[in-house]
């Protein structure tokens, strides 16, 4: 006989746009994001009876994330998802989980005339702080991360010595192009309570900004002998720097920059030490994964 393995529901792709107005100072501050909120607990009878009586909407789980908002701070968002989330524990006794995603959006104050303006800002990338927090009856587990961070340097970067098979084509070499789309992420300590959260507010906006920084100044200058090996170290520096963080993983695509040989035209040199125009590759492409734990 069939049973219900696992249910949750809720609303995704939420839309939220908030701006803090300083009075005194007249400068303001914006925070995009998207939210998914998707709840667990004591529905199984809505699958399985139709009995909606246990269902909170879609559209009241939609206002809510309105509402809480409004009233509470929406940075860093680690604490807001958690409020988020413990609300729906507290409104709704049948609920026991409450998993909050929330993405945040790019936006950098512009600068006019070498002052940063007041309330003008433009998108420099694609790039998003991301959060994920599952919010229970005896604890918080949080997760932090950066994705869409695209990064690339000409130089600085080799791949040899990797096993050579009837299957292999590849050139081994020592000075190669490397680009990537960083997407980075570190796993907290589980938190006992919100108040925990509370209480180490402001670790997480300074954990966000140190794994940015040692992202890139680690890719910008490690002579990589490969990305899995200048990935480790990137773990290696989170897990240093966040003492409340318990994991670090990032998962890089390696994409690939091609020479071109242009000799066909009259002997004209573009391949080895004489490349400088290459072809961009949409795909495929590599796909580097790694993750780091406290021992």
């Amino acid at each position: 006989m069939p049973s219900l393995a696992s249910a949750r529901y809720g609303k995704d792709n939420v839309r939220v746009y908030k701006v803090h107005r300083d009075q005194e100072t007249g400068i303001q501050t914006v925070t995009e994001m998207t939210v998914c909120c998707l709840l667990e607990g004591a529905i199984d009878t809505s699958y399985t009876r139709a009995d909606n009586s246990v269902v909170v909407a879609t559209d009241s789980i939609k206002n809510t994330i309105y509402v809480k908002a409004k009233e509470n701070p929406v940075n860093p968002p680690e604490l807001y998802a958690s409020i988020l989330g413990q609300h729906f524990l507290v409104t709704y006794p049948h609920i026991s989980v409450a998993n909050v995603s929330v993405v945040v959006h790019r936006w950098t104050r512009m600068t006019i005339d070498g002052k940063p303006h007041p309330h003008s800002f433009y998108r420099d990338g694609e790039e998003t702080r991301n959060v994920e927090a599952v919010v229970k009856r005896d604890g918080i587990e949080i997760k932090s991360g950066i994705s869409g961070l695209t990064v690339l340097k000409s130089t600085g970067s080799a791949f040899y010595g990797f096993i050579r098979d009837d299957f292999t084509t590849l050139a081994e070499t020592w000075d190669r192009i490397l680009s990537t789309d960083v997407n980075c992420g570190w796993t907290w300590e589980r938190f006992p309570n919100l108040g925990a959260v509370q209480s180490g507010v402001a670790q997480f906006d300074k954990t966000w900004e140190d794994a940015r920084n040692l992202t890139m100044k680690t890719f910008a200058e490690d002579e990589s002998a490969s990305v899995q090996n200048t990935i480790y170290k990137m773990c290696e520096l989170i897990l240093e720097a966040a003492p409340g963080v318990g994991r670090a993983n990032y998962s890089l695509p390696n994409k690939h920059y091609f020479e071109i040989d242009l000799s066909w035209h009259n002997g004209l040199k573009n391949t080895g030490k004489d490349a400088e125009v290459y072809a961009p590759q949409s795909g495929p492409n590599g796909l580097i994964k790694c993750e780091v734990s406290r021992s």
